[in-house]
């Protein structure tokens, strides 16, 4: 195969994974909480094959080398009901799951039936200290303050576990709106963080825009796919050439 062709199959290579995060974007863009993702590509210089001379022209390919997370904050959305929550500024919520400690701003939380306070897929929201927060059937007038306290009519449950990071795009995606992270990137408390009660925040996702990338991605993908083809059928052409002249 000739480097127009390795070049070629770098860069559809490329547009195959940028599709996969364009279509994730679309797929969560009513997904409380989700960051939207984005690739991150590089021009991969090498030197073609023509000796050691300073002349010699350079191959240039195509390389993603990670895919960004867009921290920007979605929308707020006010719902009324006392359980969601939204976090303003920094911050994540920390969610107990089977596979550790997970980290969300999906604040759309319920009760489960033994009155603990989880989210939608039923992983417990821990206060500070690690514990989960228990409200007993007498409990109501369920409220949370600004800085994440959580009371009832009968007094205080405890403070909502609000953490930060150094570096969020270190973080890695687990599902939805929802990540972990590494051991050189630990979560941080905050002590006086943002909570809005009776409110929800919305994916960041644009979908006019990620309708627009999805429709530019396929286009270059079938642009490179038309090259690809184009240059087979140039080598079966001169191949075919050279066969009839020897």
């Amino acid at each position: 195969m000739e480097n127009t062709s390795y070049i070629a199959l770098s860069r559809q290579s490329g547009l195959r994974r940028q599709m996969n995060v364009v279509a994730n974007n679309l797929a969560n863009m009513s997904t409380h909480g989700y960051k939207a993702g984005q690739m991150m590509f590089v021009e991969h210089l090498t030197k073609s094959k023509g000796g050691d001379n300073l002349l010699t022209p350079k191959m240039a390919y195509v390389r993603d080398i990670a895919t960004m997370t867009d921290t920007k904050p979605g929308a707020l959305e006010t719902t009324g009901n006392p359980l969601d929550l939204a976090i303003q500024g920094e911050g994540f919520m920390v969610l107990q799951t089977p596979e550790g400690e997970r980290y969300t701003r999906n604040g759309r939380l319920q009760l489960d039936n033994g009155g603990q306070l989880v989210n939608q897929l039923g992983q417990p929201v821990l206060a500070q200290g690690g514990a989960t927060l228990i409200f007993a059937p007498e409990d109501t007038e369920i409220v949370v303050s600004r800085d994440g306290t959580v009371s009832t009519n009968n007094g205080e449950l405890g403070k909502l576990r609000i953490v930060r990071f150094e570096n969020d795009q270190k973080l890695d995606r687990t599902s939805g709106a929802q990540f972990t992270t590494t051991e050189d990137n630990p979560a941080e408390d905050i002590a006086q963080p943002e909570i809005m009660q009776g409110a929800v925040e919305g994916s960041n996702v644009q979908p006019i825009l990620e309708m627009a990338n999805m429709i530019s991605v396929h286009r270059a993908y079938d642009g490179v796919k038309n090259f690809i083809e184009r240059e087979d059928e140039r080598q079966r052409t001169m191949i075919r050439s050279l066969a009839a002249v020897s």
